[in-house]
């Protein structure tokens, strides 16, 4: 069977095809500062909707998301200088799903995006200040 013939197949994540503090631009979306990515799409990461800061950081509903999406490996970026950070409970939900975890900050965490998404399903969440 090949992948004309799949009549699911796997969802690819976004590209991300343009970085600089403050900005991100991810194919088929409008430009942003903020971006949740998963297979199949992404959308403006609204930090209010789960009460993220930067600190305590990330929080379980964020990263909740991805998995529901099907993501598989999941990025969380810890800012361009790495000012943002991540929740215990975001890790615990995430290693308690399974799901292989990176956490870089945003220049680094773009690469290791890319690399995952090209073998498997992958979500992230993208910070591309502080």
């Amino acid at each position: 069977m090949n992948e004309a013939d799949d009549p699911a197949p796997a969802l690819r994540s976004p590209r991300i095809t343009r970085l600089e503090w403050g900005l991100m631009e991810v194919e088929g979306l409008a430009p942003g500062k903020d971006f949740v990515l998963y297979p199949g799409g992404g959308h403006p990461w609204d930090w209010n909707v789960h009460g993220t800061r930067h600190v305590p950081g990330v929080q379980p509903g964020d990263a909740r998301e991805l998995l529901d999406r099907g993501a598989e490996a999941v990025v969380l970026t810890l800012g361009m200088d790495r000012v943002l950070r991540i929740d215990p409970a975001t890790l615990e939900l995430l290693a308690a799903a399974g799901a292989e975890v990176h956490t870089a900050d945003t220049r680094a965490a773009v690469e290791l995006y890319h690399a995952l998404a090209a073998t498997r399903p992958t979500g992230a969440l993208f910070h591309s200040t502080c």
